[in-house]
């Protein structure tokens, strides 16, 4: 693992090579090892509440799955738990992972941001029937509440926990011009999700304080998250890499978490 090898003596230009040739297949972050760590948590623990909410239910779902890690990481699922992915590469990474606990997953289309929404057609449509479900959890996934609602049984929980991407500090790390867009905010999400009716019995917001150890721990993570700086690749912004690999590599994420109820 690469949290294990020293980087301290590491040219950038090695660093990022290394970032470069490493898969970023499924959504674990473990090859980061002590390269990425939290410096200030946020005051609620979503994994432990997801792992209350699945042991309680009995029938779930799990939107965005990605690799499955994180479903997989629960130490109980009901009986009837199916996930859904929108990329593909990461369709037969779930399956397989998921596979032994009898997780079915479904590739499906991707949602458009919540805070894009309003204006636009929100995709995201669930190939499941109505009320069939009654847990649905979205972690860091964007969701259509009307959907989510749909497929919500009677007395239902929605469980998600939403981000911001600290977009705007990687671009002027790189060097680039952050996009203009609508923020994403929890009255935002809690707007959305009371439109369809659904009751909002809990919510917070919270800041996550992160700290890259080396610019290749960053440029990896950057591959993994794509929509963070749209068009990201490490050779097109090597010179901006280099260049920012003595900065402070220190980022802080807005988060949101809510629990909803039909």
């Amino acid at each position: 693992m690469a949290g294990t090898l020293g980087t301290v003596n590491r040219s950038s230009a090695a660093l990022l090579e290394e970032a470069a040739a490493t898969p970023t297949a499924g959504w674990d972050f473990a090859w980061l090892g002590e390269r990425m760590s939290v410096v200030t948590s946020l005051s609620w623990d979503f994994a432990a509440m997801a792992t209350d909410a699945f042991k309680e239910a009995k029938a779930a779902l799990d939107l965005g799955t990605g690799g499955g890690e994180f479903l997989a990481e629960r130490p109980v699922l009901p009986a009837l738990t199916a996930a859904t992915e929108s990329w593909t590469p990461n369709v037969a990474v779930a399956a397989r992972r998921l596979a032994p606990r009898g997780v079915t997953v479904m590739h499906t289309e991707a949602a458009i941001d919540n805070h894009q929404q309003r204006d636009r057609d929100p995709k995201g449509r669930l190939p499941f029937a109505d009320a069939c479900f009654d847990l649905v959890v979205s972690r860091h996934e964007a969701f259509v509440a009307s959907e989510v609602a749909r497929v919500l049984a009677p007395e239902g929980t929605f469980l998600t926990q939403q981000a911001n991407s600290a977009k705007d500090q990687f671009c002027v790390l790189l060097g680039l011009r952050p996009r203009l867009r609508a923020a994403l905010d929890l009255d935002l999400l809690v707007g959305q999700v009371r439109e369809t009716g659904l009751e909002v019995a809990a919510a917070a917001t919270g800041v996550e304080e992160v700290r890259f150890a080396d610019i290749g721990a960053l440029a990896w993570y950057l591959r993994m998250v794509p929509w963070a700086v749209p068009g990201f690749d490490i050779l097109t912004h090597r010179q901006a890499l280099e260049a920012a690999s003595s900065c402070d590599l220190t980022f802080y994420q807005e988060r949101f978490w809510l629990r909803c109820r039909r």
